[in-house]
């Protein structure tokens, strides 16, 4: 594999950004958002579980509507990239990024009052980008949560030790170092909850616009 080849949206340095921005939307909705999950769906569908089984219906909802609202977003990203995949003028992934930035930034006004609307509105965001955003370096991963990457990372680690290439063991760095950069994400966001409070998010939307900026000549 070439990487002189690799297009800018599958960059490391682009998905590193991707991965930062997603850790920090993570703990901003557990910190701030009444520990709600923007992207870890199965944390969302345990604790919607585990209250409806309790008869705390409000509770679940909570859980319930980020969730389908995280499928809705997979959803239009799809068709996102179907209607505007051959216009020229402007790359349908950056379309994807706008109206994320879009969303996050009104999130940021949104009082505490407004959680579960706030929380509907990021995991929008972030099943929008995991969607569009789905390879680095030709390696598919995720850029908004760890699950999928950490298997991934650990099998090419495996296979290095076992069939000594180097490709493999390339392939491990890319996956262990966008974890690591999306557990930096998540710290910074959890620190900056706690001082920021609801603004804390608009980071996001700063990080997102130079993401989409980058993309410019691709």
């Amino acid at each position: 594999m070439s990487i002189a080849k690799t297009q800018t949206s599958e960059s490391f340095r682009l998905s590193a950004l991707l991965s930062f921005s997603g850790g920090l939307q993570d703990a901003y909705t557990y910190n701030v958002r009444d520990g709600v999950f923007a992207n870890a769906q199965t944390g969302n569908v345990v604790l919607m579980s585990q209250n409806f089984m309790q008869g705390k219906w409000d509770k679940g909802l909570h859980y319930m509507l980020p969730l389908i609202s995280f499928a809705a977003g997979i959803f239009l990203a799809e068709r996102v990239e179907s209607r505007f995949k051959t216009v020229s003028k402007i790359h349908w992934r950056q379309i994807i990024l706008f109206i994320e930035i879009a969303l996050l930034l009104a999130v940021g006004f949104m009082p505490s009052g407004l959680n579960l609307l706030a929380n509907i509105m990021v995991s929008f965001s972030c099943a929008m980008q995991v969607q569009t955003f789905r390879k680095v370096h030709g390696y598919g991963y995720a850029s908004t949560m760890c699950i999928g990457n950490l298997r991934s990372g650990t099998e090419s680690l495996s296979q290095y030790f076992r069939t000594k290439e180097k490709g493999s063991l390339y392939k491990a760095l890319h996956f262990f170092g966008i974890i690591f950069i999306f557990a930096i994400g998540a710290g910074i966001g959890g620190v900056l909850s706690i001082r920021l409070g609801i603004r804390t998010i608009w980071i996001s939307p700063a990080i997102l616009l130079v993401v989409a900026l980058m993309m410019v000549r691709e």
